[in-house]
């Protein structure tokens, strides 16, 4: 399956399927992209040994000039120390602007590559190869790289759309069970703001998502992958104000992820916190009624997310999180957020299922009598 992201010389392809990581010049050739001589596959440790291979080994059968590179796993691998040994590896390479960086792994991998590929020798091509659910539905698509800083997520980056993106579902099989999990709260945050059909498929479908079903999951990732493509189309960098709408409940996550220390908490989860703290801020100002603000409660549970800090690991596998935060400190947090003007937090905030607003008009006592209730 082929979803196109349109953006006139930049759109690229996006193939999804079963067994693309042996398949990679295949997949090259449906997306439309050249592999050139010269090639780095930058991966985590975790995987330098077998998704990260699987590429290398399919691509240097042409006599390529590949090499891997392989960066500590986790969210803290989204740093200037971590970019400045990718550049040093395509000093090494002696690669130029034609060269192709190719991110084998989750949202950090991609990210961080894609931020190498933007900077070094002003830009070159790269490819995602999401090897997460998270970054197979999210990261993966829309030209957004970067690097943490430590008073908050994202904030030194670029954008740069990647040639193509090349997902293949067979490896969602091994990932282990609380990143797939992780990546079923981007999952659901799609149908809360775009698509309340979606919503209704998530819901009556809760048993083969959580099973893995092949066919359930390529739906799930072809389905998220068209609604983010539909985004990035209307408002590739963020002028408009539409694509900050993907950033649903993201405001409040980045912010715990931030206190907590990234990689205590992880993206997922405190994506699937920060929706419930902004679906409860829109109930408080009338926008939506309980209900909505209870199915996504029922169904992120369904899925093994946690609804508050204070979940406790129960028999679904929910995460176990006792992690408390100063309200005061994670507003300090949010004002950092990219999304914000003039000094106001912006939120994104959901006006029926389906559909959500931005509102940079949120008291903060409110705010922090939402963080008090998830406490």
């Amino acid at each position: 399956m082929i979803v196109s992201v349109s953006l006139a010389e930049r759109s690229y392809g996006i193939a999804i399927g079963p067994g693309l990581l042996s398949q990679f010049e295949d997949a090259a050739e449906r997306l439309e992209f050249d592999v050139p001589r010269t090639v780095i596959v930058v991966t985590d440790e975790n995987l330098r040994d077998s998704h990260a291979e699987s590429v290398a080994q399919a691509l240097a059968k042409e006599r390529r000039n590949v090499a891997v590179h392989a960066v500590p796993a986790g969210e803290r691998s989204k740093s200037m120390e971590q970019l400045s040994a990718i550049y040093d590896a395509l000093v090494d390479l002696k690669a130029d602007r034609k060269s192709l960086v190719i991110a084998v792994g989750g949202g950090v991998v991609g990210d961080l590559s894609g931020f190498a590929a933007a900077s070094y020798n002003r830009g070159m091509p790269f490819v995602q190869v999401p090897t997460s659910l998270l970054a197979m539905v999210d990261s993966s698509v829309g030209g957004k790289t970067g690097i943490n800083h430590p008073k908050g997520k994202n904030l030194i980056g670029a954008f740069h759309q990647p040639v193509g993106v090349i997902v293949d579902t067979d490896v969602l099989s091994t990932l282990p069970d609380r990143d797939y999990r992780g990546g079923l709260a981007e999952v659901v945050k799609y149908g809360v703001i775009l698509d309340a059909e979606f919503f209704d498929w998530l819901e009556q479908n809760v048993a083969p998502i959580n099973a893995r079903d092949p066919a359930a999951l390529e739906h799930v990732v072809a389905r998220s992958c068209e609604l983010k493509a539909y985004v990035v189309k209307e408002d590739e960098r963020e002028t408009t104000g539409l694509r900050a709408i993907l950033n649903y409940g993201h405001t409040f996550a980045h912010a715990f992820e931030a206190l907590a220390g990234y990689g205590e908490l992880s993206h997922g989860e405190a994506v699937a916190i920060g929706m419930i703290c902004a679906s409860r801020l829109a109930e408080l100002r009338g926008l939506i009624d309980a209900q909505t603000t209870t199915r996504q409660i029922e169904l992120l549970c369904a899925f093994g997310l946690p609804a508050s800090l204070g979940d406790e690991e129960v028999s679904s596998g929910r995460l176990r999180s006792r992690l408390a935060f100063d309200s005061d400190e994670v507003i300090e947090r949010m004002k950092l957020d990219k999304k914000n003007s003039g000094g106001k937090i912006r939120f994104i905030l959901p006006k029926k299922m389906g559909e959500v607003g931005l509102f940079d008009d949120c008291e903060e006592e409110d705010v922090r009598g939402i963080l008090a209730e998830i406490a």
